[in-house]
């Protein structure tokens, strides 16, 4: 086709030029993926009664723990009510840990706690299952660019906290 488009949607060779019938199918694929992604964890969820900003923050804190609240606010891009609302119930629930800093006693620190590792464990392991699968299935060469396309959709500031997490340096 002139537009690059294939019967499954899109071509290799012309990238570079996107046209409008493009993007949005792949807007609608990553609305459909997402909940594919996000679907299993939600599922874990419901079960204990909780909702995604507490898989985000679960995750978050086990990815860089003793993380602070406010580098937590700046990852999440959430109102500090809302995290707090959202902290109050994982600390409630022996999930999460707040520890009072050590060199700034304004700071509170961040950790999961046993019961919170294994119910991140467990979020973590019906994501992975999927990701796994779906980069098997598209090769090498898209997950590659699959990361690529992501890592160009973020603001800069995000971008630059993906790579602290990514590099471990948060």
């Amino acid at each position: 086709m002139a537009d690059g488009r294939t019967g499954s949607g899109f071509s290799g060779d012309s990238l570079l030029f996107l046209t409008d019938e493009q993007l949005r199918q792949g807007i609608e694929a990553m609305f459909f993926a997402y909940r594919g992604f996000t679907a299993d964890p939600d599922r874990i969820l419901a079960e204990l009664a909780y909702g995604r900003a507490h898989h985000r923050a679960i995750h978050f804190i086990n990815r860089a723990p003793g993380t602070t609240v406010n580098n937590l606010l700046a990852i999440l891009g959430v109102t500090k009510q809302s995290l707090n609302r959202v902290l109050r119930t994982l600390i409630a629930d022996g999930l999460v840990e707040s520890r009072v800093g050590k060199a700034d006693k304004r700071e509170r620190h961040l950790f999961l706690t046993e019961a919170g590792r294994e119910l991140e464990s467990k979020l973590s392991d019906a994501q992975r299952a999927r990701m796994r699968a779906a980069y098997k299935e598209a090769g090498p060469e898209a997950v590659t660019g699959f990361r690529q396309v992501l890592e160009a959709m973020m603001d800069v500031d995000m971008r630059r906290a993906h790579s602290k997490l990514r590099d471990g340096t948060s």
